[in-house]
C-alpha cells in the first residue's frame, strides 16, 4: 500500500491542473523545514524526477516546484541525485527559452547546484554545447 507521501507525489503529475497545483504548493510547503526535507529525502528517487518534470509547465505549476527544489538543493545528497539526474540541463533548456517566467528561482537552483563539483562540471559541458551550437 502506498504511502501519503507517495499518493502525494502521484497527484504531480495528475492531469488535471487543480490537483497538480494543491499537491506541488503541500511539497513545496514541506520543504520550509528541516523535518520536512528530511521526510521528502526519504522519496527522493520519486519526488525529484517529479518535481523537475513540472519545470516546463505554466507559472502556476512551475513556480512551486522550482521553489522545493531550491530549498531541497542545499541538501548534498538531494542536490547530488539532482546533478545525477540531469536537472542542471533541463534547468539551462528552460532558461533559454524566451518566455520564463521563473528565471530568478532557476539561476537560484543552479547555483545551489554547482556548489558540487560534479554540478560544475555539469554546467560547464552544458554550456560548451550551447557555445558549438552557436558558431
Amino acid at each position: 500500500m502506498a504511502s501519503e507521501l507517495e499518493e502525494l507525489i502521484g497527484f504531480l503529475s495528475s492531469p488535471s491542473p487543480i490537483v497538480k497545483k494543491a499537491a506541488v504548493d503541500i511539497v513545496r510547503d514541506y520543504t520550509g523545514s528541516e523535518d520536512g526535507i528530511q521526510f521528502l529525502g526519504e522519496h527522493s528517487s520519486i519526488l525529484l524526477p517529479s518535481l523537475s518534470r513540472l519545470l516546463a509547465e505554466s507559472k502556476e505549476v512551475s513556480e512551486p516546484a522550482a521553489q522545493a527544489l531550491v530549498n531541497l538543493s542545499p541538501n548534498p545528497q538531494l542536490a547530488g541525485q539532482m546533478v545525477d539526474m540531469n536537472i542542471i540541463k533541463m534547468t539551462m533548456e528552460i532558461l533559454y527559452k524566451q518566455d520564463c517566467e521563473i528565471m530568478h528561482l532557476l539561476v537560484m537552483l543552479l547555483v545551489n547546484l554547482t556548489q558540487l563539483d560534479a554540478g560544475v562540471d555539469l554546467l560547464i559541458k552544458v554550456m560548451e554545447r550551447c557555445m558549438a551550437c552557436m558558431l
